[in-house]
């Protein structure tokens, strides 16, 4: 484990990004850049479980802490990429008290949750560390609902109070669509749902997060507390790296020609 949840209990900010390709290879590229976190994507991304397991394992080796977004809070989804080895869960569309606490369900062993007991998986180094890993697990396993709808807006102080989530991550593109103001991140209202997040949040004691699509974006969002921070992906690295060679390479040609 790489610490997450008590370095954002000890109010650290913390640098990430996506990986939504599938791919060990970029995985570990990314985790050797120098973020602090990264998230597997099961939600949008590429790859599956299978390929969830060959990037928990490409990171390893790297500092980063791995965090996998589920495809939804049904405990088989959580108990799986936990096994896998996964420091922390992020959980998309989380609407109500109801659905969080079924995430945080997912997360724990009894009597605090119902993940179910499985010793000869990789998070327990195949048996060999499982009491360590069933007492160090509710300290270190970081619980990430997804702030994306507009009715969570009406529960946020209530979500946010539930023992075992840790982090609100705001979901910029679902929720300005949801609000009618698709991809307008200044908008009053967006601007709203982050304050009222946020102070949520910070009265809870937890963190809160967000992902940005323009680095520029930095300052405004962690002046406003927010301290879980995520910018760029995989798939965008390599688009742009790409782009950026290709449009290089045609500038000589019409200097040449």
């Amino acid at each position: 484990m790489k610490n997450l949840k008590k370095r954002l209990q000890q109010g650290e900010t913390l640098h990430g990004c996506w990986l939504n390709l599938g791919s060990p290879l970029t995985a570990e590229i990314v985790g050797l850049a120098g973020f602090d976190w990264v998230l597997i994507d099961l939600e949008h991304g590429a790859g599956g479980e299978k390929e969830a397991l060959s990037q928990l394992q490409a990171l390893e080796h790297t500092p980063v802490g791995v965090v996998v977004r589920v495809e939804s809070a049904e405990g088989q989804r959580i108990h799986r990429v936990l096994d896998m080895g996964a420091e922390g869960i992020m959980c998309p569309k989380i609407s109500t008290p109801a659905e969080a606490r079924k995430v945080v369900s997912g997360l724990h062993y009894p009597p605090h949750g119902n993940r179910g007991v499985a010793k000869m998986v990789r998070a327990t180094q195949f048996a060999q560390r499982f009491q360590s890993y069933y007492e160090s697990s509710r300290d270190t396993i970081l619980g990430v609902v997804q702030i994306e709808t507009a009715e969570v807006l009406h529960h946020l102080d209530e979500v946010a109070a539930i023992e075992g989530v840790d982090v609100l991550f705001i979901g910029p593109a679902d929720l300005t669509m949801e609000l009618g103001i698709f991809g307008q991140f200044d908008h009053p209202l967006f601007l709203e749902a982050l304050e009222k997040t946020v102070n949520a949040a910070q009265k809870a004691g937890k963190a809160t997060g967000i992902l940005f699509f323009n680095p520029e974006d930095y300052q405004k969002y962690h002046e406003m507390g927010i301290r879980l921070l995520a910018c760029g992906a995989d798939a965008t690295f390599v688009a742009e790296g790409a782009r950026m060679m290709a449009q290089r390479l045609n500038s000589f040609r019409s200097v040449k020609s």
